[in-house]
C-alpha cells in the first residue's frame, strides 16, 4: 500500500462521514456535494412503497428539501444519528473506488433502522464523491419513525 492510496482512502472515509453529518443535519447544500453531477442513490431491501431511486444532483437535490420541508409529514424524529462501524474501501483504479459500510440509525425511540452502503467511488478534479450509492435495509425497529418517511418524501 502507497502512501496516495492511504490518502485516498482516508479522504473517502471523510467522504462518508460528511455525507452522514449532513444528511442527519439536513444540510442539504453539503449532503448534495458529496455526489458527483451522475450520482445515484438508490434502497434496497425494502418494502415497495419505499423503494427510491433518484439520479443526479438535481434529483437528490429535490429530495433533500422534501426531506428538509418536512413534506408528507417526514418522520415524527426529533433528532437522528447514523453510526458508522465497519467499512471496507477498495481502490480499484487511480480513479475510482468501492466501499462497504455499515451503519445503525439512532431516534427519539433508541435504535431505529440499520443496514449498510454499497458505494462506487470516483475522484473528480482531485476530489473524492460518491458515483453511485445502495442503501441496504437490514433490520428496522417496529415502531421505526423511518417506515413511512422514505415513501412520503418521494414527491
Amino acid at each position: 500500500m502507497t502512501l496516495d492510496d492511504l490518502l485516498a482512502r482516508e479522504a473517502i472515509r471523510d467522504l462518508v462521514a460528511r455525507y452522514t453529518a449532513a444528511g442527519d443535519r439536513l444540510r442539504v447544500d453539503e449532503f448534495v456535494a458529496c455526489f458527483t453531477d451522475d450520482a445515484v442513490i438508490e434502497s434496497e431491501r425494502v418494502a415497495p412503497d419505499r423503494l427510491f431511486r433518484y439520479e443526479g444532483r438535481a434529483a437528490i437535490r429535490a429530495w433533500q428539501e422534501r426531506w428538509l420541508a418536512g413534506d408528507g409529514g417526514t418522520h415524527g424524529a426529533t433528532f437522528v444519528r447514523h453510526h458508522l462501524s465497519t467499512s471496507r474501501i477498495d481502490l480499484t483504479g487511480p480513479d475510482v473506488a468501492s466501499g462497504r459500510t455499515y451503519w445503525a440509525a439512532w431516534t427519539d425511540i433508541g435504535p431505529d433502522h440499520a443496514g449498510y452502503y454499497l458505494d462506487s467511488f470516483r475522484r473528480v478534479d482531485g476530489e473524492w464523491l460518491i458515483a453511485h450509492r445502495r442503501v441496504r435495509l437490514d433490520w428496522e425497529a417496529e415502531g421505526s419513525l423511518f417506515k413511512a418517511a422514505v415513501a412520503n418524501a418521494q414527491g
